[in-house]
């Protein structure tokens, strides 16, 4: 077979010699939109993270038998005309789970300790010219019961709600389906838990339910010095309300998902005030060395299925 791996760049330094074992792999870096015909004419399997397949992609590439799509989402390839063509798409789910967790509360405990306030604290010599031994001009609280809400009650806001309960949090969620639900959390409406967490947490799909789900309204519902931490998709939370309300009220925002990314130039998040109370991760929650080789390993076992 031959395999055509589009943007390699996104697994890092993730070996990918597994694909070798099919036939011939070419393996490009990136690949841009007016690149993508030409890279994958006479492939049998194109593997793409975010590179979009498009129908005429499909109808120019009669030898294309495999789309393996190096994620979860699939937003990225026309899965209609796929069908009609007869070319298999198959995609990745939960190799990233416990890379989000883990990420969730790192951006966390980022936040509510003033990591950055105290480590430059440190390193610019303030410190050292201290007349007492510690520093408590940025308090921070401790999670222990706090109550937490948790927007979207997947796989990971499942497992983000396993851990906070282990930190001693109250754990409520909202269901974004309405379809998930569970009798080991209490489930409360948006409003309930927006007004009432300390710590609100997303881990829900970009969808018609979830689009623009807090804009500023909602925002300003959120109790003062609460969290909120959106590790779900860019477009649930009004980016442009964040960068108004974070000036405006006691709130911290943990962004690891944006509309669009790469970050746009000028983005109103970059000329908060209040830096502080932000942190944005550039979608790096799903990246941890055990994830991306999960990740790989399953897109080698969905090609091993077509023979």
């Amino acid at each position: 077979m031959k395999i055509v791996l589009l943007d390699a760049l996104t697994f890092g330094e993730t070996d990918l010699s597994g694909f070798e074992q099919f036939g011939d792999v070419e393996v490009y870096q990136t690949t841009s939109t007016d690149e993508t015909q030409e890279r994958i004419n006479g492939c049998d399997v194109v593997v793409t993270n975010k590179v979009l397949i498009t129908k005429e992609h499909m109808q120019n590439t009669p030898t294309l038998k495999l789309i393996c799509v190096a994620a979860t989402g699939m937003n990225n390839v026309d899965l209609v005309s796929a069908k009609e063509f007869g070319i298999d798409v198959k995609n990745v789910a939960g190799y990233s789970t416990d890379s989000v967790i883990q990420h969730t509360f790192s951006m966390l405990f980022y936040l509510i300790g003033h990591s950055r306030y105290y480590d430059e604290s440190v390193k610019d010599g303030s410190y050292s010219k201290s007349k007492i031994f510690t520093d408590v001009s940025k308090p921070f609280f401790e999670v222990k019961s706090k109550k937490w809400g948790i927007i979207g009650l997947g796989s990971i806001g499942r497992g983000v709600a396993k851990v906070a309960s282990a930190f001693g949090t109250n754990v409520c969620y909202y269901s974004t389906s309405g379809k998930n639900k569970t009798d080991d959390y209490q489930s409360v409406s948006l409003d309930e838990l927006l007004s009432t967490c300390d710590i609100i947490s997303i881990h829900a799909p970009l969808n018609e339910q979830t689009n623009n789900l807090l804009d500023y309204k909602e925002l300003q519902k959120c109790k003062d010095g609460a969290v909120v931490l959106n590790l779900g998709r860019g477009g649930i939370i009004n980016e442009e309300a964040v960068a108004k309300i974070i000036d405006e009220k006691n709130l911290s925002f943990g962004l690891d998902v944006l509309t669009k990314e790469p970050m746009i130039q000028n983005h109103p998040l970059l000329s908060v005030k209040n830096k502080d109370s932000l942190y944005i991760t550039p979608h790096i929650a799903w990246t941890s060395i055990e994830a991306r080789n999960k990740l790989i390993a399953s897109v080698i076992e969905n090609i091993k299925s077509l023979n």
